[in-house]
């Protein structure tokens, strides 16, 4: 007979809940146990009661010793398995976005258009226009700016001219 589904929430009555701690404990310890003996792995287990009490199984010489362990070889070997993950990831989403770029670029120069369909062909007039309206307005402000510049030059000169005719 197959037992049911546990719904897994916390167990108001702490009678109740003291009872099921001690007896998943007891579980979880042999488990661990059992995982030691055969395939002669290291295990560290710590549990805190809602007590505060402490409960802990080690397989090997002491928990410290498994604890030093994970400090010293486990944060290493994880942190080298994250760094070589993360860059095989940016790597290749880099070459990705590199080549993606590479042909955008190509587009807009006019080059590799055999392969474009006529909507590609279309989104790259939008974008060839909406670059050469943003170009014609930075162009626009600094000639803008310049003969700002050479307005206001003239005028000093202006007053300039003025003071020496006085003169």
């Amino acid at each position: 007979m197959v037992r049911g589904k546990t719904e897994l929430k916390r167990i108001e009555n702490s009678t109740n809940r003291q009872v099921t701690f001690s007896k998943r404990r007891s579980g979880l310890l042999k488990k661990a146990f059992e995982l030691s003996v055969l395939c002669d792995a290291e295990i560290a287990l710590i549990v805190f009661s809602p007590t505060g009490k402490l409960y802990e199984f080690s397989s090997c010489s002491g928990i410290n010793k498994t604890i030093e362990r994970y400090l010293t070889i486990g944060r290493e070997t994880c942190l080298e398995e994250n760094v070589k993950l993360m860059t095989d990831e940016s790597t290749s989403e880099l070459r990705k976005k590199v080549e993606f770029l590479e042909e955008s670029r190509r587009r807009l120069l006019g080059e590799s258009l055999d392969s474009c369909s006529t909507e590609e062909l279309d989104q790259v007039e939008r974008q060839l226009e909406r670059s050469l309206r943003s170009i014609r307005v930075r162009k626009s402000t600094l000639l803008n700016e310049h003969i700002d510049q050479l307005k206001e030059k003239e005028k000093k000169l202006t007053r300039a001219n003025t003071e020496l005719r006085k003169k």
